[in-house]
């Protein structure tokens, strides 16, 4: 029998190439009649989709591998983890950034804190010199003012161990005015003993006692001044109390009497005084002391002895 439709000519159909260009398949299908043709479509479609599904995957590859490489452009596909580990990287260089201002700013801080406490120090102690250096210019002023011999008796005794000596015994009343010059500080005074000597023989003393003095003022003190039975040892032979009666040069005439002679005495007086100008911080001290030359005449017991000439003073 004569065929009833001609033999048809063999043809072949190729899946499309993709952008990568690693798969590529091809698929050939032989259709001897249009009946056949349905079932070969659908296989062909089978493949295209299993191929597409291949090349999204091997795409999906490349763009992590060209985003972990750093040197591709990132496609389509890998754009949003690109973008993430930008914005991740981007927030911890942030963060270091904040850190290291912190820490800058807290270095700062602390540099200008010790700064500052410094430069306070500094002008403090040197306010503190200042103040030093203005109240050793205003010292006190000690000045002695009169003397007074009340009684004087030199007569034989015996010392604590039972050595015979003669024995003097004075008492004297001294005088004197102490002023304070400083115009911003008051001053805290004491005083060594003030003694009366004949030459190095000590034959009386007397005690000031603790005063405050306030700022720009001043006070008079009266300091007794006694010796009561002062041994002498010889140094004070020539020493006496008791006048000296000498027979009438004449017949008739009365007995001449002598008084004993001048004695010859040295008073020291040495003050101490401290001042407190800033609390305890500055403190400056002041010490003074005065000696004077003064005779004592028994004629003359119980009268004043100025000894405004008579004085000098040191600092």
């Amino acid at each position: 029998m004569a065929p009833s439709s001609p033999p048809r000519a063999a043809y072949y159909v190729q899946s499309p190439s993709h952008d990568d260009g690693e798969n590529k398949t091809a698929a050939s299908s032989f259709h001897s009649s249009p009946a056949a043709s349905p079932p070969r479509s659908l296989g062909r479609a089978s493949r295209d989709s299993s191929s597409s599904r291949f090349s999204a995957s091997a795409k999906s590859r490349a763009a992590g591998a060209a985003g972990a490489g750093g040197g591709a452009v990132p496609t389509a596909g890998g754009g949003g983890g690109g973008r993430r580990a930008w914005a991740k990287e981007a927030a911890i260089e942030e963060e270091g950034l904040l850190g290291m201002d912190d820490d800058g700013d807290d270095d700062g801080r602390v540099r200008y804190g010790i700064l500052f406490v410094g430069a306070f120090f500094g002008l403090f102690f040197f306010f503190a010199l200042i103040l030093w250096g203005a109240s050793r210019n205003q010292r006190p002023v000690v000045t002695l003012q009169t003397v007074t011999f009340h009684r004087f008796v030199v007569q034989a005794g015996t010392d604590a161990s039972l050595v015979p000596t003669e024995m003097a015994s004075l008492n004297a009343t001294v005088k004197l005015t102490f002023r304070n010059t400083g115009t911003f500080f008051g001053v805290h005074v004491s005083a060594e003993p003030v003694t009366l000597f004949y030459t190095q023989l000590q034959l009386a003393a007397g005690d000031i006692k603790y005063f405050y003095q306030a700022r720009k003022s001043q006070r008079s003190l009266t300091v007794a001044v006694v010796g009561d039975k002062v041994p002498l040892y010889g140094g004070g032979s020539s020493l006496s109390s008791t006048p000296t009666t000498l027979p009438p040069p004449k017949k008739k005439m009365p007995s001449v009497v002598v008084p004993p002679p001048p004695v010859p005495l040295e008073l020291t007086v040495r003050v101490r005084s401290r001042a407190f100008v800033l609390g305890r911080l500055v403190k400056p001290k002041f010490y003074s002391e005065a000696r004077c030359s003064v005779t004592m005449d028994q004629t003359k017991l119980g009268k004043p002895v100025s000894l405004k000439k008579r004085c000098t003073y040191s600092h």
